[in-house]
């Protein structure tokens, strides 16, 4: 499948009770944009409303994934133009964190079933739109990530909430490393909930339409081994505590092959974004709701703007695509507290507030998540 300038991003439909929206930028793995973004939202409140609408259902068009992410490209130009007078906090790529974090709110506390396939690259924004949902189906040719800290970022989208909330530290080794899940990971993990092989997929959508979204699961498989999981013991070992640096010496200081490659997968990262990450995982991991998470992803996103190595992340790995990010600082050791602390000052006025809100919408639940 090929996206073409006529066709929509975005396609909705409503048939036999379920709505689907399914994401079409098939070329560019279905990255979302601003106008994405709104599409799916507006959507979404209505059908909340509509009686003749039972379940949503979220997928993406290609093979390739449900979706990649955001469109970094747009992000990098804002961040590198810093352009406007209320920068950051009124500049567009502001503007559509504000937007996507309130979707990706709206997906968690959704009063009707949302069930969302997770298929080929699920990374980023793609986690933001299908890991909150209340049925993840994942399948097997799927590879979910964070990979944030890898462009100079922090994991977003409600994602610091999900990897605060991993068996053990889990989550601190995925956001750190920016390694990528298998589907038996991510069902560890608790980023998906049921595994679905690519072949009985047509069958298990069929079944959704046809029957009740208990009686599709029925279709489901069980959960592939998780090679993550296996991995435990000198994860959690290594990864405990609030020290960026004293989590790679753990690293190599354990005589684990695998966790002397993710010393080094950490020290090619941001340095910057390292630390930041590990300070809000931990922030998240006390938080009380996702919305209380995403207001503060909200304030280190909008932060990362003024970082130089956002710019220098999307320039190296996407723009000029030479892999060779210069970070600064360009050590660990060089990421002092006052360069972490401005990442999570209040915005004041520009806050997003979610946890503020009192929209009268029934959190989605799952079984073992949190509320």
């Amino acid at each position: 499948m090929t996206d073409t300038p006529s066709e929509p991003e975005v396609i909705l439909g409503v048939d036999r009770g379920v709505a689907t929206i399914t994401l079409n930028r098939p070329r560019a793995i279905n990255a979302l944009s601003h106008a994405m973004v709104r599409t799916i939202d507006a959507a979404l409140i209505d059908w909340a409303a509509d009686p003749a609408v039972r379940v949503v259902l979220i997928t993406g068009n290609g093979e390739r994934g449900l979706c990649a992410g955001g469109d970094i490209v747009a992000i990098h130009d804002d961040a590198k133009a810093k352009a406007g007078a209320n920068w950051p906090t009124g500049s567009a790529t502001a503007q559509f964190w504000r937007d996507e974090y309130t979707m990706n709110a709206r997906i968690h506390r959704y009063p009707k079933p949302v069930v969302a396939i997770m298929h080929g690259a699920v990374m980023g924004g793609g986690v933001g739109i299908s890991a909150h949902a209340s049925v993840r189906v994942v399948t097997d040719t799927a590879k979910v990530a964070m990979p944030e800290v890898g462009i100079g970022f922090v994991p977003d989208v409600g994602g610091t909430y999900l990897l605060a909330r991993t068996p053990g530290e889990l989550g601190t080794h995925l956001a750190l490393t920016t390694a990528r899940m298998s589907a038996g990971d991510a069902i560890a993990a608790g980023f998906a909930d049921h595994y679905v092989p690519t072949a009985d997929l047509e069958a298990f959508v069929e079944a959704v339409h046809t029957g009740t979204v208990d009686t599709a699961l029925a279709l489901a498989s069980p959960a592939p081994d998780s090679a993550l999981a296996a991995q435990r013991t000198w994860i959690d070992d290594a990864y405990t505590g609030d020290d960026a640096a004293e989590i790679v010496a753990r690293l190599r200081r354990s005589g684990v092959d695998e966790a002397v490659a993710a010393a080094d997968a950490i020290e090619s990262k941001s340095p910057t974004s390292v630390v930041v990450t590990l300070r809000s995982l931990r922030r998240a991991a006390a938080a009380s709701s996702l919305d209380e998470v995403l207001d503060e992803e909200y304030r280190v996103s909008v932060a990362s703007l003024d970082s130089p190595d956002l710019v220098e992340g999307i320039r190296a790995q996407v723009v000029d695509k030479d892999r060779q990010p210069s970070w600064r600082p360009a050590t660990l050791a060089g990421v002092t507290a006052a360069d972490v602390d401005r990442f999570f000052a209040p915005l004041g006025d520009a806050e997003l507030g979610l946890a503020s809100r009192t929209e009268p919408l029934t959190p989605a639940t799952r079984e073992g998540s949190p509320a």
